[in-house]
């Protein structure tokens, strides 16, 4: 029998109030505060928080407080990663970034799709939607990556753009929702 996590990694509908994720997700609450709370250039203490929170990461990471996240076990960071003041990541469903990628502030990027259905609201049944970024992104201020999302290689978010949909490689994106406004040699 699958259990709830199980089901969020299949984008099949879970019980979000499940006794074992919401454990998981106190769980991640408490070790962000400690990662939260740690001085900015205490590098080992706060990669060692990393370590704890996320699945997997490459070397070379670092990301300003305050940073929030669900679980924290469904994100899968590259090498060389950074991410700026304020970034929230919705990982009920598998995040996966590439190596070399950058975030400004205030990036959000989200794998609960929301369901039309009010019930699933009132029942807490949700669905997630992997997001995987590729290498080499840059990540403008206040940009959101919805559901779903695939970003290619060499790829620059323009600030407060919503991508909303999968993005090629080696592109220029901005707006609201994201549209290609330059290819990239």
């Amino acid at each position: 029998m699958k259990t709830e996590k199980n089901k969020t990694f299949n984008s099949e509908l879970y019980f979000s109030a499940d006794q074992k994720l919401v454990k998981d997700r106190e769980r991640t609450r408490r070790l962000l505060c400690s990662y939260n709370d740690t001085h900015k250039i205490d590098y080992e203490r706060r990669t060692a928080w990393l370590k704890e929170i996320f699945g997997s990461m490459g070397k070379s990471i670092y990301i300003e407080s305050n940073f929030y996240c669900d679980y924290g076990y469904n994100i899968h960071v590259g090498e060389n990663f950074y991410a700026n003041f304020g970034c929230t990541i919705l990982d009920a469903g598998q995040v996966t970034i590439g190596k070399n990628c950058m975030m400004g502030p205030g990036v959000y990027i989200y794998t609960n799709n929301a369901l039309i259905n009010p019930e699933g609201h009132i029942t807490e049944i949700n669905c997630t939607k992997s997001v995987t970024i590729g290498d080499n992104v840059w990540i403008g201020r206040k940009a959101i990556i919805k559901p779903g999302v695939t970003i290619g290689d060499n790829v620059v978010i323009g600030s407060e753009t919503v991508v909303t949909a999968d993005v090629p490689a080696n592109v220029v994106i901005a707006g609201n929702p994201a549209k290609v406004i330059k290819r990239l040699e």
